[in-house]
């Protein structure tokens, strides 16, 4: 039969070490992302940092099973401890649990586009990227792309090049992107293209996007291509990003089109009530 803890019982020894790994991997995950966003150092070591800081998360749930076993079992005290260490732990292991799912299920592919044929390039980015990661990964990533990421779709549009270059720009200002090239679009000479470095949510990796919009017969097309700068595997940012800028860009024209067509009803209303009724002249009424 478990004894009960006895006032004076001694404080678990694997209580104590749970808790010091718990918050020892807490401390190295906060340092891990400060040095990924602010760009101290190279990648490779702040994920180094990160993963190391996993690892302790781990064993400090291995200490606390254990403590909570011998506080059972022999009336030791350190509850507290042990329920802090693996509040601490479970909470730093779950969103890498939540990311190893996604990588699971989604595609081993790190750069996404809406036009895999003639994908928007990147001209000032490429400066930016790793050596060997400008080029389209090809056919065998739009494959991947298009059972994935089936709405990552060109956004065709009625409002005119410059129209739509003004609302992407609008977009991205918005974001806060980091805006590396932006080039207006010229009728019949140019396409308009807009180049940003965009971060993700937690860790602040760099991915980059090129958005490009070219003039149609009908009124103008957007493209985008979004790419991861390190590893493989993206989790789908780049699909959601692309999927989400050309939704608020859609809006945007959407919008102002609806705001003109306002405008342009009010103007042609206030107009026919100035205009003077047919057989009549200004200040008279007209004969019966």
């Amino acid at each position: 039969m478990p004894r009960r803890r006895i006032a004076d019982a001694p404080l678990s020894r694997l209580a104590v070490w749970a808790r010091r790994c718990a918050f020892f991997s807490l401390a190295a995950t906060i340092i891990s992302i400060v040095i990924v966003r602010s760009g101290f150092l190279e990648i490779v070591p702040a994920l180094a940092t990160f993963a190391g800081a996993l690892v302790f998360a781990g064993f400090s749930i291995m200490l606390a099973l254990g403590a909570f076993a011998v506080i059972w079992r022999h009336g030791a005290d350190g509850l507290g401890h042990t329920v802090m260490a693996l509040g601490i732990s479970l909470g730093l292991l779950a969103y890498p649990a939540y990311l190893g799912i996604k990588a699971y299920r989604l595609p081993m592919i790190a750069d996404i586009t809406t036009d895999p044929i003639d994908p928007p390039r990147f001209d000032v980015a490429s400066r930016l990227r790793p050596r060997g990661s400008v080029d389209y990964a090809g056919l065998y990533a739009a494959e991947q792309q298009r059972i994935a990421y089936p709405e990552v779709e060109p956004l065709e549009l009625t409002a005119n090049a410059q129209a739509a270059y003004d609302a992407a720009l609008q977009i991205v200002t918005k974001r806060k992107w980091r805006i590396v090239a932006k080039r207006p679009p010229q009728a019949g000479r140019r396409d308009g293209q807009l180049e940003a470095v965009a971060r993700t949510p937690i860790m602040g990796f760099r991915e980059d996007v090129s958005i490009r919009i070219r003039a149609t017969r009908d009124g103008s097309q957007i493209d985008v291509r979004s790419a991861s700068r390190y590893g493989r595997h993206d989790l789908g940012s780049n699909a959601s990003r692309i999927k989400s800028l050309l939704d608020d860009i859609d809006d945007i024209v959407t919008a102002k089109q609806e705001k003109d067509e306002r405008a342009e009803k009010r103007k042609a209303q206030q107009q026919q009530k100035q205009t003077p009724a047919k057989g009549t002249q200004p200040g008279k009424r007209p004969t019966t």
